[in-house]
């Protein structure tokens, strides 16, 4: 097929780069306009972008200007946005009226009732919500998001037990990858012999996005699954991969085995199975009493792929386990490419 043009807001910055990496040599998409601060503009993304990631910048990119964030300059029929929340809320509803799909990373606008956050291997129906969107604010685009990189691999592995046992409560600890703050970051001298025990915003999102996700959606919009979420959020000196420890309180009761053997066999829904970055397989299980870990781990699935291990029975709820997702490939850049193929499967982004 010909390949999709399509746009990176804020393509500088650490996100922003994943999506430029992951999108190289995609077979739907191809990167033709990149974003960036206002003293970048129109200067070529190879000169204003200090480059991040392992391996080196594509070439392809080096000499495209950077962008002005706007509608008028970013002339494509979709865009993948990297954007800070605070800027993403007045940018992205200026490209969605403009006629353009917003794939967004950011979290200005994950409780709007009418915009889906979607993880397609959980809830492709969610989708369904673009025209509704679209009719209530007379948008010819579109704004569909990735969840907080925490909520996504625990969410993962939460639908497969839903399905199979119900939940009834579920409490987790997060250790977070220092590459989910960004770059800079946090302070060598604050992470170093250090953890800290507080991340900006992260346990309400931990604690409400899953329950959207796994919410049903009906023709009053999405009714949010009815069980609660107790977190507590953590960043950790660890480059890349956030581990998530959960205690489950399931409606069924479940042996860890019965646990495992649901976990191995949950399966992407027929529509969002063999998308160029459908994760093989969705969930991993580990047997090991050591696993996973983010260093050996993350990278499983080409970073897309959930990998749980530790999976025991608990003696105050019904079971622990511990869940691992690359934050940034799965959780970020990868998550709303994944999206974004979903969507074109499904009709919502027009073929070139």
């Amino acid at each position: 097929m010909k390949r999709i043009p399509v746009g990176v807001l804020a393509a500088t910055g650490s996100v922003g780069q994943r999506f430029i990496q992951l999108l190289e040599g995609h077979p739907w998409f191809e990167v033709v306009a990149v974003t960036g601060s206002d003293r970048g503009t129109g200067k070529p993304y190879g000169e204003v972008c200090r480059w991040l990631l392992p391996g080196d910048m594509p070439e392809r990119v080096r000499n495209l200007p950077v962008l002005p964030t706007s509608p008028e300059a970013v002339q494509v029929p979709l865009v993948f946005s990297a954007l800070p929340a605070e800027i993403a809320q007045d940018a992205e509803p200026a490209f969605a009226r403009a006629g353009i799909a917003v794939c967004s990373n950011a979290s200005a606008y994950r409780k709007d009732p009418d915009v889906p956050i979607l993880l397609p291997e959980v809830n492709p129906d969610h989708a369904h919500l673009i025209p509704v969107q679209q009719s209530r604010h007379q948008w010819t685009g579109w704004i569909a998001t990735n969840p907080n990189c925490t909520s996504t691999g625990m969410t993962v592995a939460l639908k497969a037990l839903q399905d199979r046992f119900g939940l009834k409560r579920v409490f987790a600890v997060s250790m977070q990858a220092l590459s989910g703050a960004g770059y800079p970051g946090v302070p060598a001298m604050d992470i170093i012999d250090n953890i800290i025990p507080f991340i900006s915003g992260e346990e309400d999102k931990v604690e409400w996005e899953p329950r959207k996700m796994l919410g049903t959606l009906g023709t009053g919009g999405i009714q949010l699954a009815d069980f609660g979420i107790s977190a507590h959020t953590n960043r950790v000196n660890v480059s890349d991969g956030h581990t998530v420890c959960l205690t489950i309180e399931l409606e069924m009761r479940a042996s860890a085995e019965e646990v495992k053997r649901t976990l191995r066999e949950y399966q992407a829904p027929e529509i969002a199975c063999n998308l160029p970055s459908t994760p093989l397989p969705p969930i991993l299980v580990r047997e090991e009493e050591n696993r996973p870990q983010p260093r050996l781990d993350r990278m499983t699935g080409n970073g897309m792929t959930t990998v749980v291990g530790r999976v025991r029975a608990d003696s105050l709820f019904d079971i622990r386990l511990v869940v691992l997702s690359h934050n940034t490939i799965r959780g970020a850049a990868g998550g709303s490419i994944y999206n974004a193929e979903l969507l074109y499967r499904m009709g919502y982004i027009p073929k070139p």
